[in-house]
């Protein structure tokens, strides 16, 4: 760390910004900009009534799982739900609700664990001043994600062609949000990706999993 000048200050991901800075004085080092960050799976299997394909008999964890034919879910890119996220995390950050990881965003520090651990690449890691965020990572066409999934996204590329901060894309069938481009662009755009989406998928962020009211002014005020 200190004779290494490659070796970023801010790699104590439970320390976050306070400890960046401090890292970053004792070594003498140029302090980067810090980024809050937490673990959210990006599925909605439970709310759109994934079915299960098959009944898995094995080692119970989502890789062995994912390596019968691509896991038991009738969708392929769903979440298994055999808990590998909550048994990797260093910070008991995940807990399994009806088989599915419930994220505590006060314990999650934004270390990537889960990222990684993930056999189907479920989690991802958003910035916690994120605007809107999209809870599906099937690359599946339309037809095929409404035939598995009531809320999954269907690729039409209404939330791309309507967000005037250019801050959404699609990359092999799979949304992608450019979250500083969303968060700079500010409340101008009243969220119209959320509004144009047909099936609902496209929502506001809230780090807790759970947006109310207030949740949605804070992002319109932010």
């Amino acid at each position: 760390m200190v004779n290494d000048p490659d070796v970023p200050p801010n790699l104590c991901f439970p320390g976050k910004e306070e400890v960046a800075k401090l890292v970053a004085r004792i070594t003498g080092k140029q302090m980067a900009s810090v980024e809050d960050l937490v673990a959210v799976p990006r599925c909605s299997r439970i709310e759109g009534g994934v079915q299960q394909k098959q009944l898995y008999v094995g080692y119970q964890t989502c890789s062995g799982a994912d390596l019968a034919f691509g896991g038991p879910m009738a969708c392929q890119y769903a979440c298994v739900g055999l808990g590998d996220c909550a048994a990797a995390c260093p910070f008991d950050a995940i807990t399994m609700v009806d088989h599915f990881p419930v994220v505590d965003p006060d314990l999650c520090v934004g270390c990537g664990t889960c990222v990684r651990t993930c056999p189907k690449g479920v989690f991802e890691l958003v910035p916690t001043k994120a605007r809107v965020f999209v809870p599906c990572s099937s690359k599946d066409a339309g037809k095929m994600v409404k035939a598995v999934c009531s809320v999954g996204c269907i690729s039409c590329k209404m939330c791309v062609k309507s967000c005037p901060a250019e801050a959404v894309s699609m990359e092999e069938n799979l949304i992608k949000i450019d979250y500083k481009k969303c968060v700079d662009y500010g409340p101008e755009c009243g969220e119209i990706c959320v509004e144009k989406c047909p099936t609902n998928i496209f929502r506001y962020f809230s780090p807790s999993g759970k947006v109310t009211e207030k949740d949605k002014a804070a992002v319109a005020a932010s």
